[in-house]
């Protein structure tokens, strides 16, 4: 407890966690508004409807982007300390470093877990009351996971962010990585024809993408849904212990 106190001062104490709690908050209610506004336009006069307005597009900002925000925020807790040679204090009061790591992990993750969880629920409200009528496809029955599962994807994703930090000790190097492993990386590696179709399933993020969408989703699948999750959290937690041997072995 001693250890989670130490960890929740230092990150309640610095301004970016902060930022990024509000870009997070603006990023997912703005998107809620945008999709509403924009994707139930009524365009019965050119014969033509809008794109459906469903759960996962309605949360679509924090899935994406502020998730994305989230895992920087994660990354720099760790990456700030080595940079300051904060962690070397935080070693010397508790010699078991991964019970500093695993600490701040948790209280990150559960916080983040925890934010994304309600703004889910709350981008959800102000996409309904906004569509109204127009989106029938935006209701909850048979489409909950787009809504429990963010809370479980963000979870993961901060602990992956915090053990990326951990290997690479570079905010930069992080960061970068961070990015562009779901947005580019895998997005290329997919484009090789039938080469993309058949890693596609062995990518982590887009498990984790396939496990949050509440479309019918293509491809040579090995699993479902909820066996995505499962690959995506066995692909975190070899990572994330892959870190804590790493850090127990390497000079602080």
């Amino acid at each position: 407890m001693g250890v989670l106190a130490a960890e929740r001062i230092k990150l309640t104490s610095t301004r970016s966690p902060w930022w990024c709690s509000a870009i997070v908050v603006f990023l997912g209610i703005g998107f809620a508004v945008l999709m509403a506004l924009v994707l139930n336009v009524d365009t019965s006069d050119s014969g033509e409807g809008a794109p459906p307005l469903t759960p996962s597009m309605a949360v679509s900002g924090i899935s994406g982007f502020g998730v994305m925000v989230l895992m920087i925020m994660a990354a720099l807790s760790v990456t700030s300390e080595y940079r300051f040679g904060v962690i070397r204090s935080s070693f010397l009061a508790v010699p078991n470093r991964s019970k500093v790591i695993v600490s701040k992990t948790a209280l990150v993750g559960v916080y983040s877990a925890v934010l994304t969880g309600v703004l889910a629920l709350i981008a959800f409200v102000v996409a309904k009351a906004i569509s109204g009528d127009r989106a029938p496809e935006l209701v909850l029955d048979g489409n909950w996971r787009a809504i429990y599962g963010l809370p479980i994807y963000a979870l993961l994703c901060v602990i992956l962010a915090v053990a990326v930090g951990v290997l690479v000790r570079q905010s930069a190097a992080a960061i970068s990585l961070l990015i562009l492993w779901p947005l580019l990386i895998e997005t290329l590696l997919g484009a090789f024809g039938s080469f993309g179709r058949t890693v596609t399933p062995f990518l982590p993020f887009q498990n984790a993408n396939r496990f949050l969408s509440d479309q019918p989703v293509t491809g040579n699948w090995h699993w479902g849904a909820w066996g995505s999750l499962i690959y995506f959290a066995a692909f975190v937690g070899v990572i994330f212990a892959g870190a804590l041997v790493m850090i127990n072995r390497r000079d602080a």
